[in-house]
């Protein structure tokens, strides 16, 4: 379900309130950490989990099902260890 979007007021030391129809629909809750930057002009709220989700998606595009990068990564780290 998608949230139209909803005029909000910032309010002392530059908060922001997020409407809690967002919030749900963000995943995010009190005390939760979130992703925010500027994208072409526009405020960019995500959250952490959402942002791993995409970055897991966009480097599985490029990894061989079945092959770990984690493995990889210790297997170089290991050989490394050896020729010192």
């Amino acid at each position: 379900m998608q949230v139209e979007a909803q005029r909000v007021k910032i309010v002392d030391g530059g908060k922001l309130v997020i409407p809690a129809l967002m919030r749900r629909q963000l995943g995010i809750g009190t005390g939760d950490t979130v992703l925010v930057d500027v994208d072409n002009g526009e405020l960019r709220v995500r959250s952490v989990k959402r942002a791993i989700e995409r970055a897991r998606a966009i480097l599985r595009k490029h990894i061989p099902e079945g092959e770990s990068l984690a493995d990889e990564l210790i297997a170089d780290r290991r050989r490394e260890a050896e020729r010192e």
